[in-house]
């Protein structure tokens, strides 16, 4: 995970041993989502998850300690198999950027965060950053067992 180039912007990148087409599946299936959206330990209930430019989607995600965390987003852009865009708008706003490049049977995933306010940002960086490393851990796990299915 570093700073991005641009403003109030965090960036990590990972590569995996599969298609792109099962990464954006991954990211596109509520079902899959569900199991592997934020850091370790913690799970989701989706309310909504209408994936569409302009589609809603409001989580509740559940941490570790038992705390609630409320979450409404809306999809941006669902360019298949390239790129998923993602407004959050509830707590800290940003968007959340997601591509899929593929090269030899891999995939390498770029997850931009980008907040909207400095303050936001500075606020949630200290977080952000290993959170983001471990949703995309996880994001691999699942991967792992759809590749071996």
């Amino acid at each position: 995970m570093t700073i991005g180039e641009n403003e109030n912007e965090l960036v990590a990148a990972r590569e995996y041993g599969c298609s792109r087409e099962l990464v954006f599946r991954a990211w596109t299936t509520p079902e899959l989502l569900a199991r592997w959206w934020g850091p370790e330990g913690f799970n989701n209930t989706f309310h909504k998850c209408d994936v569409r430019p302009g589609g809603e989607w409001k989580f509740t995600m559940h941490g570790p300690d038992g705390t609630n965390y409320p979450n409404e987003c809306v999809f941006v852009e669902i360019v298949q198999p390239e790129r998923v865009v993602l407004d959050h708008l509830s707590g800290h706003e940003f968007r959340i950027t997601a591509t899929f490049e593929e090269s030899n049977g891999r995939t390498v995933v770029t997850f931009r965060q980008r907040f909207k306010l400095k303050e936001d940002f500075e606020q949630a960086k200290p977080y952000c950053i290993d959170a983001n490393e471990q949703n995309l851990d996880r994001l691999g796990t699942v991967l792992s067992e759809l590749a071996h299915k």
